[in-house]
């Protein structure tokens, strides 16, 4: 295989940035993928990936996709919009009263923060996909807030991908200075193409400052994404990262948080449902590097027939986090005899004064809860439809954003009623 190629841009890269790829490039050579021997891909689909079959991206037509514009109209109270096609902004406003503020959403190559936004938190990446994604990003996000601003408004980025056949590499970073608050939507969509999406999210926290970042997943049900999630939260700071994963063939998210000044918190969420075949693949790293944080992780998944699930998460407190509070929790409530899930929680702790626990289970519905409901007269699948609901209703009631709820609810009541792809 040919070193990757440069991604086309929707105008000319800046010199630094195509020096950046070009450099990532010859440094991958040949990308060899992992393999299921390696404790972090276990269990995972990566040897049915083949880099081979997925051309770039072309550049995308100018203008909103109608589904994205019916997105927008249903969340009409925004801070600031941008719209990703095939991993190129073709669309970014930021509301006047907020970019006087000094809120920033769009192009990270015209934002105010430069070069050194890209990989502030990511570094060379966790593995080779965030690593391709350096070498062939097309268009990087940008979203910034200045020290000691509070945004109570939404920042929506829209990622979609339309182009069959494709490999898309997405990046967005959002930057936080001190004492600055925003929410965040992530909104991941494709039309019903074949496509190979690998976004890279870096999520920088800075002291005192406050994110709410939520990540609503439904690309169509022949996509491929492999995601990288990155977050790095300071002194005092607070990271509340919540995923709703509905959508794809085989999607996986590998989400690392690191703690790494005194007092920080990052609180972890996320919901999927599995139907068909899909497989959904979690890998989470909890890595407290300094005295005193907190870190929380739930993540419930429901499985319908023949799907599958992934859990690994390791909570990691280095030898300097006394006073570390950390608890992982993975639930999965199987529909189907024929639905699979593994849950692998994993502690390490290098020093003493700390609270840590882990918690999995994988069962199906509870038997006493359905025969409850229809003691009452519910008929059987709507009971089963009312459990999963309440199942859910924890992480759903946790969204930082909690504007986008409605849309996750219906998404979730129509795969309940009819089965079909949300």
């Amino acid at each position: 295989m040919t070193p990757p190629p440069d991604a086309p841009l929707a105008s000319p890269a800046p010199a630094w940035l195509d020096e950046r790829r070009r450099a990532v490039a010859a440094r991958l050579g040949d990308p060899t993928l992992p393999s299921t021997d390696e404790e972090v891909w276990r269990y995972s689909r990566v040897a049915d990936i083949d880099l081979d079959e997925w051309a770039p991206a072309p550049l995308p037509e100018p203008g909103i996709p109608g589904p994205v514009a019916d997105l927008l109209a249903a969340l009409p109270d925004r801070a600031a919009t941008v719209v990703v096609r095939n991993g190129v902004v073709v669309h970014a406003e930021i509301a006047p009263a907020y970019e006087s503020k000094g809120l920033y959403a769009g192009r990270l190559v015209d934002g105010p923060t430069g070069d050194d936004a890209l990989g502030s938190v990511a570094g060379e990446g966790p593995d080779v996909f965030a690593a391709l994604n350096d070498a062939r990003l097309a268009d990087p996000v940008l979203v910034s807030v200045p020290a000691g601003v509070a945004i109570d408004r939404p920042v929506l980025v829209v990622d979609w991908v339309d182009a069959d056949g494709a490999a898309v590499y997405p990046r967005l970073v959002v930057r936080l200075a001190a004492a600055a608050e925003v929410k965040v939507v992530d909104w991941h969509g494709s039309a019903d193409v074949a496509a190979l999406v690998c976004p890279v999210i870096e999520l920088d926290v800075d002291r005192a400052a406050r994110l709410g970042y939520t990540n609503v997943q439904v690309r169509g049900p022949r996509v491929w994404q492999v995601a990288s999630q990155l977050g790095r939260v300071d002194a005092d700071a607070t990271l509340t990262s919540a995923q709703a994963a509905l959508g794809g063939e085989y999607a996986r998210t590998r989400t690392d948080c690191r703690l790494v000044g005194r007092g920080a918190t990052g609180d972890l969420d996320a919901l999927y449902f599995g139907h068909d075949s899909q497989t959904f693949d979690f890998r989470t790293f909890q890595k407290h590097a300094a005295p005193d944080t907190t870190s929380n992780l739930l993540f419930k998944g429901v499985l319908d027939d023949a799907s599958r699930s992934v859990y690994t998460g390791l909570i990691k407190v280095d030898k300097g986090a006394r006073g570390t509070n950390a608890f992982q929790t993975n639930r999965n409530l199987k529909l189907s005899d024929e639905a699979w899930a593994e849950s692998v929680p994993n502690l390490e702790i290098e020093t003493n004064d700390v609270r840590c626990s882990h918690a999995s289970t994988v069962g199906p519905i509870d038997e006493d809860q359905r025969f409850y409901l229809e003691s009452r007269g519910v008929p059987t699948e709507v009971a089963e439809r009312l459990v999963v609901a309440g199942f859910f209703a924890e992480v759903l009631e946790a969204l930082p954003s909690q504007e986008v709820v409605a849309l996750v609810g219906a998404a979730i009541a129509e795969r309940l009623t009819t089965g079909g792809a949300a």
